[in-house]
């Protein structure tokens, strides 16, 4: 199989948006108003040249990303304290076309969440089964979700994706999984915390296993500092997610690949995995910098 990592866009958030300070309210407007911001971070997308399949894990953000929303009230200052950079050539179906993959003809598109830094390409795809939790699809529509942040009025017109039910039992530390491909080597395991119905994607070629992890920790150092960002749904649980990954990671030898973690090509490319029980200053040398 063939794992292409896709840059579509980059993303600035403010410091205490990707690593949160304080409880309830007070961590999201410390996140929402904090004046200190990071540098550019890469918006991944996963493609997965399986032989079952195309799969594309995530679609990115569209080139309007920065366009101004007023609904909910709230968003103006969501917008302030995350900001895109993105080119109309720089979403997810050119940069397919310029590999050579066409995204018309990709099987399954699992989506990790439905924030619009992962969503926003999904008119990319229009012959696709897009793949979403169950918990994650009830919680972003409709109002309930508009109110939350979910920009669910800029989804395809009739979009349905197929709600995923965890039922398969436990998978390690993970308490469910649901297996996608018949050869049983892509798999779907709950990993909430960021979003209510965060998943991740577990990808087996042998050895290690390759996580596509979304945004259940900003970087891999956060991980493994258990570090919980500033705008995630639930603390705990999201703490509870870190545990799992990294009891996963001792047990096989995991590739943590979260979203917007600027090494996680590089990490990719050179098949780097996780040491559960490392540090940041233990990781210098491997990618020529610490993660």
């Amino acid at each position: 199989m063939k794992i292409h990592a896709i840059e579509t866009g980059r993303v600035r958030v403010t410091e205490r948006w990707r690593e949160g300070e304080g409880d309830g309210l007070r961590r999201l407007l410390n996140a929402w108003f904090d004046k200190a911001t990071t540098g550019w971070l890469p918006v991944h997308v996963w493609v997965i040249e399986h032989p079952e399949g195309l799969i594309v894990v995530d679609t990115g953000i569209p080139a309007d990303a920065n366009r101004p929303r007023y609904f909910p009230p709230f968003m103006p200052l969501i917008q302030r304290a995350a900001v895109f950079d993105i080119a109309p050539e720089e979403e997810i179906g050119p940069q397919m076309r310029a590999l050579g993959l066409e995204p018309r003809d990709v099987r399954w598109v699992v989506m990790t969440h439905l924030h619009q830094d992962h969503d926003g390409g999904l008119h990319h795809f229009p012959s696709a089964e897009v793949l979403v939790s169950r918990d994650e699809w009830s919680f972003a529509c409709g109002l309930r979700g508009r109110m939350n942040g979910y920009l669910n009025q800029r989804w395809p017109r009739g979009f349905a994706p197929t709600p995923v039910d965890f039922e398969d039992g436990p998978l390690g530390p993970f308490p469910r999984h649901a297996s996608l491909t018949r050869a049983g080597d892509v798999t779907l395991v709950p990993t909430p915390g960021h979003s209510p119905g965060h998943l991740s994607v577990l990808l087996e070629e042998g050895e290690p296993t390759i996580m596509f992890a979304g945004d259940t920790s900003y970087t891999e150092d956060h991980l493994l500092r258990m570090v919980a960002d500033g705008i995630g749904t639930d603390l705990e649980a999201e703490i509870e997610t870190h545990r799992r990954i990294l009891a996963h990671a001792a047990q096989r030898p995991t590739v943590y690949l979260p979203s917007h973690d600027p090494d996680s090509a590089g990490r990719l490319a050179h098949r780097i995995t996780l040491d559960p029980h490392g540090t940041a200053a233990a990781r210098v040398g491997r990618l020529g910098k610490v993660a």
